[in-house]
């Protein structure tokens, strides 16, 4: 993958599960983003525009296959971690302080091509604040250029 200062205009197509207090959402939706290369780590970055302010949501792929997802605006910073079968501390910036998270991925997967460039991400975890389960979680995201 040719490593561009703007990088490459790709598709996304998201869908996002949900699991909290026994209740289920989903959220499926298609965003137009760019995907580059620094160093070793992937990024495919893109902007949700669909509640009233914007939000940047980037994911690192890093060469262990591990996966950092940033989700800014201007008053929150929602920072998690995924790698397989891990337990990883996070962040969440909110106006009111930082909350202390954590994220268990008991499925991760990658699936990169670069001809044509194209890809998806597979994520099932939990997210935990302390010994309190706040809910399970899977993203499914799918990209080609």
């Amino acid at each position: 993958m040719k490593t561009l200062e703007n990088g490459t205009p790709i598709l996304i197509h998201l869908l996002t599960q949900r699991e909290q207090a026994g209740e289920v959402s989903e959220y499926e939706k298609e965003f137009s983003g760019r995907i580059f290369q620094m160093g070793n780590s992937i990024y495919l970055r893109y902007i949700e525009a669909n509640e009233p302010e914007k939000i940047t949501v980037t994911f690192k792929i890093t060469e262990d296959s591990s996966i950092h997802l940033t989700r800014k605006r201007d008053d929150l910073k929602l920072q998690l971690f995924f790698k397989d079968n891990h337990r990883i501390a996070a962040t969440y910036q909110t106006p009111y302080g930082l909350l202390p998270i954590e994220t268990v991925t008991p499925n991760l997967q990658v699936i990169l091509n670069e001809f044509p460039l194209a890809g998806k991400i597979k994520v099932d975890y939990l997210l935990y604040n302390g010994l309190e389960l706040l809910g399970r979680y899977k993203i499914r995201l799918q990209f080609t250029t």
